[in-house]
Order: structure tokens, then C-alpha cells, then sequence
């Protein structure tokens, strides 16, 4: 199977423009129903970029043992949070899925094993941004996993290989938050814009310079960099669907910020437009 000519494995999804790539902060779940600027970004960014034929999500909330691609015809939409009003609970974003994309993802990614998954669904890192993005939920939705066994330059290097999809129209997702300490966050000023811990503000400085510059071989060695960098990505999870979004990047692509702020002390909200 050729698979750089994808019209030949499925004639769902036409040759476009390439689509722009996304890497959206999303905070805390209750983003999904609340109203704030974060929100009002996520539906700006959208107002911004072509409407895509299908998203292929990179969720921090699915993270597995080897990698795998949601291929059902309609994904659930997954409540994988607690102690949240039961109006979050209630939402549903009935987006419907994409086997014929799942297959192609499968596809790009060989040679390594990407298994068709018919149980996961769309957990609260992809519907709870996605819904502000395209609230119908007519747009086709699959979800990626996330390998937690493998660095973050293997994962940098797995997305290069999806880069044809973005000639078909698909808006590639990355969804986590660069920032993300939760152990440490201000509980009292949860809700407070610009509230950021000193090694929290330089994190983000750090982050936010070396993605503007170019430097993201510094941003895929983050470990490397010191204790501020340690301290905001403790675990990778939240982190490693950013390195997805870069990993997409070509040379002729512009990249923005937006959303760019900390809140809680210890999270950041800044969200990357690529292309």
C-alpha cells in the first residue's frame, strides 16, 4: 500500500489547502461550561482556520501501554473527572468518529503498531475544548493515544509521519496544558489570571521563547533545563501532546500563541497555532 496517496485507501476525505495545527491548553474541565476568555479563544482560533473535514485529537487524558486510534462510528463522550457539578457530568459532545480515518492514521504511522481501539471514546481533553471549536458536533473526531513508555523525541518523530493528513483536511489537535502541576497549585486563586508560582512564570517564559524562536530541540530535552522546567511538567502526560502539535511543523509554517497565561500558580493556559 502506497501510503502517500491516501485517495486510494479512502475517498471520504479530499485533497485541501493544509490545515493549520493546533496545540490548545485546556485547563480545568469545568472550561467546558464555564465562560471565560480561554473559551472565547478557543472559539476565536476557530473563526481563524478553514473548517476541517475531520480532527485527529492528541489527548494527555489517554495515555497507554503502546499506541492506539479510536475507530468506532460513534465515540462516547467520557466523563474521566470527579468532584465537578453534575452539569459537567450532563454534558455530551456526540461528534461522530471516523474509522476510515483511523485506518489512514494506522496507516502513516507504520512501521510502528498503531491498534484499532473500539472501547475509549472522547475523554475530556478532546470534548471539552472541541465542543467551543465546532459546538454542532458535525465534525468527525478520533483520538490518538499517547505511548507512555517511549521519550519525548519518539513522539516528536511519530508525528512527523502524519503530516499528509493536513493535505486531507484533517485539523491535527494536541491537548494538554505546558504548565501543569497540580500538586502545587493555589487552590485560593484558582481563578485568577496572571496568578503564576516564580518558577511557574519562568517555565513559561523558557516554553514560550523557545517556541517562538524556533528551539524545539530545547523543548523536546525540557528534563534538561533546569528545576523550573522540571517542577511544571512533573509528569509528561499534559506535556507530550504539545510535542505531537511541533512535531508537525514544517519550515514554511507560522506559529502563534494565544490563550497565554497562567493561572492557579502552577498552570498555564497558553495554547500554539502552527501554520
Amino acid at each position: 500500500m502506497n501510503i502517500n496517496d491516501l485517495t486510494k485507501i479512502s475517498g471520504q476525505f479530499q485533497n485541501t489547502e493544509k490545515m493549520p495545527v493546533l496545540f490548545l491548553g485546556h485547563g480545568s474541565p469545568m472550561n467546558a461550561i464555564e465562560e471565560n476568555q480561554f473559551v472565547q479563544g478557543f472559539r476565536n482560533i476557530s473563526k481563524e482556520i478553514p473548517k476541517p473535514n475531520a480532527i485527529l485529537c492528541i489527548s494527555a487524558h489517554w495515555f497507554t501501554n503502546g499506541t492506539f486510534v479510536t475507530a468506532m462510528d460513534m465515540p462516547k463522550t467520557i466523563h474521566d473527572f470527579y468532584g465537578f457539578p453534575k452539569e459537567l457530568f450532563e454534558v455530551e459532545y456526540p461528534a461522530p468518529g471516523s474509522p476510515e480515518l483511523a485506518r489512514e492514521t494506522a496507516t502513516l504511522l507504520l512501521p510502528e503498531i498503531v491498534e484499532e481501539d473500539h472501547n475509549w471514546g472522547l475523554d475530556h481533553g478532546a470534548w471539552s475544548v472541541i465542543r467551543h471549536l465546532y459546538p454542532d458536533a458535525e465534525i468527525p473526531v478520533i483520538q490518538l493515544s499517547i505511548d507512555y513508555t517511549k521519550p519525548p523525541q519518539y513522539h516528536f518523530d511519530l508525528a512527523k509521519k502524519l503530516q499528509k493528513l493536513r493535505e486531507k483536511g484533517i485539523l491535527i489537535i494536541g491537548s494538554g496544558n505546558i504548565v501543569h502541576n497540580l500538586r502545587m497549585v493555589d487552590w485560593k486563586n484558582i481563578n485568577t489570571v496572571g496568578a503564576g508560582w516564580d518558577w511557574a512564570v519562568e517555565a513559561r517564559e523558557k516554553t514560550n521563547n523557545w517556541l517562538l524562536d524556533g528551539n524545539f530541540q530545547n523543548l523536546i530535552d525540557y528534563q534538561r533545563h533546569g528545576v523550573a522546567l522540571q517542577t511544571a511538567v512533573p509528569t509528561p502526560d499534559h506535556y507530550l501532546p504539545l510535542i505531537y502539535s511541533l512535531g508537525l511543523k514544517e519550515k514554511s509554517d507560522s506559529l502563534s500563541l494565544f490563550n497565554d497565561e497562567l493561572i492557579g500558580g502552577s498552570l498555564s493556559m497558553t495554547s500554539v497555532k502552527i501554520g
